[in-house]
């Protein structure tokens, strides 16, 4: 993890494989980049809100495919690996809910031709598969319009889980939050 100040001041190529990891849109990671410096981790949120409000549906096809269905495990020790199973971690993973959520996921992607995305932190199994119900009634242009609008929440989870608020601790490299 890195504070603003550090996120304002590393090069762009040292942290730009940790924003593809938060939003895997290279548009988006480059445009925020570009915004900085940020005076605050408000601002830098906001600015990324923002960026991914203008997502088109390249940008978010793109970045799907960097998700996992919802009850799948994204496999690896990579950081957006890790991020992907912490997120859905109140999945429950008894067969019932397992076989649910994979009967939901093939409708879904039946009907709209992509994996179905929510953004899963905190939300239960059942508030999960009441979503996707939800969502199948949705027309192609609503149902992309809120596939971006989780794209985004994602997104400002996972870069608060890269970038910090707090004051910058000396001997941490800036790329890796890692003791130098």
């Amino acid at each position: 993890m890195v504070t603003v100040d550090e996120f304002n001041e590393v090069e762009g190529a040292a942290i730009r494989p940790a924003l593809l990891e938060c939003c895997d849109v290279p548009a988006w990671a480059d445009a925020l980049l570009g915004a900085r410096p940020f005076p605050d981790l408000d601002s830098l949120l906001d600015t990324s809100d923002l960026l991914a409000d203008t997502f088109t549906r390249e940008d978010v096809d793109r970045a799907l495919a960097a998700h996992p269905r919802i009850g799948e495990r994204r496999e690896g020790e990579d950081r957006g690996a890790a991020w992907s199973r912490e997120e859905q971690s109140g999945v429950a993973a008894d067969v019932e809910t397992i076989a649910s959520l994979a009967s939901a996921n093939r409708l879904y992607e039946k009907r709209f031709g992509r994996v179905f995305l929510i953004c899963a932190t905190g939300l239960t199994s059942q508030e999960i598969l009441n979503a996707v119900l939800l969502r199948l009634g949705n027309d192609e242009d609503t149902e992309a319009k809120v596939v971006a609008t989780e794209l985004r929440k994602i997104a400002r989870l996972r870069l608060q889980k890269v970038v910090s608020a707090g004051r910058a601790t000396v001997g941490e490299s800036a790329a890796t939050g890692e003791s130098a």
